[in-house]
């Protein structure tokens, strides 16, 4: 595993990781959302050791889907996100569930110690390419949350207050607050 891609988690990453996706089991038990923790990977075009990373993958523009879980998205690289959230945007799992193709609508990275500067510009990077995702970037010690769709840079949120994606979900992450 490259350096920069090190697992490095706390017990506030996960109990900020673990909220987020208790949050939103009323929308899973509705199959109105796929909501994924850092168990799954989120797949897309290019590889890691080129200097930008490509876009996450546009599920509409597959004409076979089929054809496309089967043989495409176990070979494609990869990331784990802490959190990503699919509600309106279409996606594909593999047989084994354990990676996911598509442009999530929330994506949500825990920035823990270990995270290099070098693993939040590709994370930040790739996760931008799609202007559809929005993506968000939770500082632990300060509560900050830093949000952006596609590239364009969103108002900043901190955990005291309820969080909101531009689509209208909420997440009360406020006991978390330190």
């Amino acid at each position: 595993m490259d350096n920069y891609m090190r697992m490095s988690t706390s017990i506030r990453h996960n109990r900020i990781t673990g909220t987020l996706f208790s949050e939103i089991v009323n929308m899973l038990r509705k199959n109105e959302v796929n909501a994924l923790q850092e168990e799954c990977a989120l797949v897309y075009w290019g590889s890691r050791v080129k200097p930008e990373p490509a876009l996450l993958i546009d599920i509409k523009s597959i004409k076979n889907i089929n054809d496309f879980k089967e043989r495409t998205i176990d070979d494609l690289e990869y990331v784990q996100p802490d959190f990503v959230l699919f509600h309106k945007n279409l996606y594909a799992e593999n047989k084994r569930r354990t990676r996911t193709a598509g442009c999530p609508d929330l994506i949500v990275e825990v920035w823990s110690d270990g995270n290099t500067a070098e693993e939040k510009k590709f994370k930040y990077d790739l996760y931008s390419n799609s202007s559809n995702t929005e993506h968000w970037y939770i500082e632990q010690d300060t509560n900050e949350v830093k949000c952006y769709l596609g590239k364009e840079i969103l108002e900043s949120q901190s955990i005291k207050n309820i969080l909101h994606t531009t689509n209208g979900l909420k997440f009360d992450l406020c006991y978390l607050a330190v």
